[in-house]
C-alpha cells in the first residue's frame, strides 16, 4: 500500500496533485536560498499569528509552501511522496485537493487559537497530517471488511503523533488540528461506494 515502486513518469501519470505539490514545496524552498527573495519570501507569506490577526489571512495557506529548513522540507515531502497517493486514489484529484488544503488551513488556524500571539509557522505537516486523518476514517469504515488496514495505518499514525510530542520544535497543534480535520473529511469523503470502488481497482 505504502511501497512506492512506480518510475518518475508513471509517478507523475497516477498521482499528479502529489506531484505537483512535491515539484512546488521543492522550488518555493530552492528560492528561498536566493539572498533577499528568500527573507521578502519569508516575510510574505510565514505562518505569523499577530500578522493574520491584523488581517494577512493568505498566511494561513502560503505558510504551507514554506519550510524551516532542507530536513523540514525532507520530511514533509517524504510523508507526502510514500502515504499520500493512496489517499489521492480513493479520493479523486479535487477531493485530495480539498482533503489537504482544508486540512493545512484549519491546521493553522489552530496554531492560531492554541499557540503564542507572536508565533510564526511554516510547513506542510497539517496538510500532512489531514491525510494521515483521512485514512483514520478509512480504517473507520473498514474495520470490519478490511480489519488487515488496521495493521498498516494505525501504527504509522500512532508513530507519528507520538513523535509529533517527542521532537523538539513541532507544531503540535497543526499537525492535530489537521489531522482532525482530515479524519473529519474522510468521514465525509470516504463512504462505502468509493470504498469499494478503490478496494476493486486494487484487485485488478
Amino acid at each position: 500500500m505504502f511501497n512506492r515502486r512506480e518510475n518518475l513518469k508513471q509517478y507523475m501519470k497516477l498521482y499528479p496533485v502529489i506531484f505537483t505539490l512535491l515539484v512546488l514545496n521543492i522550488i518555493v524552498h530552492i528560492v528561498t536560498y536566493i539572498p533577499d527573495i528568500g527573507r521578502e519570501l519569508f516575510n510574505w507569506g510565514a505562518g505569523a499569528n499577530f500578522l493574520i490577526a491584523d488581517g494577512e489571512y493568505w498566511r494561513l495557506v502560503s505558510s504551507m509552501f514554506l519550510h524551516a529548513d532542507f530536513f523540514h522540507l525532507l520530511f514533509n515531502c517524504f510523508s507526502l511522496y510514500v502515504f499520500a497517493p493512496e489517499m489521492e486514489r480513493i479520493l479523486g484529484k479535487m477531493r485530495f485537493i480539498t482533503l489537504y488544503f482544508v486540512s493545512g488551513i484549519f491546521g493553522n488556524i489552530a496554531t492560531y487559537i492554541f499557540l503564542d500571539f507572536y508565533t510564526v509557522s511554516v510547513g506542510a505537516s497539517g496538510a500532512i497530517f489531514g491525510v494521515f486523518g483521512a485514512y483514520a476514517a478509512l480504517v473507520f469504515y473498514t474495520r470490519k471488511t478490511m480489519p488487515a488496514l488496521r495493521q498498516i495505518i494505525l501504527p504509522i499514525i500512532a508513530i507519528s503523533v507520538v513523535m509529533t510530542f517527542l521532537q523538539p520544535n513541532i507544531n503540535v497543534a497543526a499537525h492535530l488540528g489537521g489531522m482532525l480535520v482530515g479524519f473529519i473529511i474522510g468521514l465525509v469523503y470516504l463512504h462505502p461506494k468509493r470504498i469499494l470502488a478503490w478496494r476493486q481497482k486494487r484487485q485488478q
